[in-house]
């Protein structure tokens, strides 16, 4: 099910908060990616896969993340995640199936939706990276909620 704007704002504000919460104090990268993959797969129930895939040795590396077995490395610019790390752009995708070069990691995916995470100097160093079962179920609120969250989230 998809939430009308009014709703998806209201998750995100009750997301966000609890995501601020846990990250209070706590330095480690990796925990608070964990944590918030955790409180929004939990929260936005238009998400079907959730999670990061982190910058190392020159590929996307999955992990942490919430849902199905997803693609473990991912090359610079391939599919969506790797769109959204060599732009350095938030990539909103309607429908998956027409997206050139999309990754097929699960057949459900129907809707993607993945945010960089830029460190203090601007450097991408991580996607958070969305899928739902069902089309078109990103938007401009899922955008601005998300990059808002994770603009430059670990400085």
């Amino acid at each position: 099910m998809i939430p009308d704007a009014t709703e998806k704002k209201r998750l995100y504000d009750e997301a966000r908060a609890a995501v601020l919460t846990m990250w209070d104090g706590e330095p480690d990268a990796i925990a608070r990616m964990a944590s918030a993959a955790c409180i929004l797969a939990q929260t936005m129930p238009h998400y079907f896969w959730t999670g990061f895939y982190r910058v190392v040795g020159g590929e996307l590396v999955i992990g942490p993340y919430q849902g199905t077995p997803g693609c473990l490395r991912i090359k610079w610019g391939r599919g969506v995640c790797g769109a959204a790390w060599s732009t350095g752009e938030t990539q909103v995708v309607a429908d998956v199936h027409a997206f050139p070069g999309h990754i097929a990691c699960d057949s459900r995916s129907e809707s993607e939706i993945v945010v960089p995470v830029k460190d203090s100097q601007g450097r991408v160093i991580a996607v958070f990276d969305v899928d739902s079962t069902e089309l078109g179920a990103f938007d401009e609120v899922d955008r601005a909620a998300l990059e808002g969250l994770f603009g430059k989230w670990l400085t």
